[in-house]
């Protein structure tokens, strides 16, 4: 063994048999949005999440509020935010950048839902083309690994 032999170390899953995931999604930057859900959904697939529910709003800002309405419910064992949001010539990036940043932790935060962050912040259209299936992906496996680990941390806790 290695230098961490005595640490217990909760392994990752990414079964995803039996849960509920939902995704909340842009519709601004409509074409990254739809590569995003589309690598997303087939992570989640391949990882055998059996349902998946997904809802649109108009952009990034509006993402917290929808994630957060579905967390509510109680419905749902993990979520996931997709959208872009690029770049342009005023201080607006910013903004929506960190505000919807900050709301999708919130919404963990406040809810003990696991809320996987996919939206993509670039400088241009084309980064954001470029870097969507890896991101949709990636995302779908956030959301799967960090119910398992909330479950196991409950489990360890008891």
């Amino acid at each position: 063994m290695g230098r961490y032999e005595k640490i217990h170390e909760l392994e990752s899953e990414l079964n995803g048999a039996e849960l509920n995931i939902g995704i909340v999604m842009s519709r601004y930057n409509i074409d990254v949005s739809k590569g995003l859900l589309d690598s997303c959904t087939a992570e989640l697939e391949k990882n055998g999440v059996p349902n998946i529910v997904m809802i649109t709003v108009p952009g990034a800002l509006e993402i917290p509020l929808a994630l957060q309405k579905m967390a509510l419910t109680d419905q749902f064992d993990a979520l996931v935010a997709l959208g872009a949001v690029v770049r342009g010539d005023t201080y607006h990036f910013e903004v929506v950048s960190t505000e919807s940043a900050g709301g999708i932790t919130a919404v963990q935060l406040d809810t003990g839902i696991p809320v996987a962050n996919g939206i993509l912040t670039t400088n241009t259209n084309d980064q954001a083309l470029e870097r969507m299936s890896q991101k949709g992906a990636e995302a779908a496996r956030v959301a799967i690994e960090m119910v398992h680990i909330l479950r196991k941390l409950d489990e360890e806790i008891q």
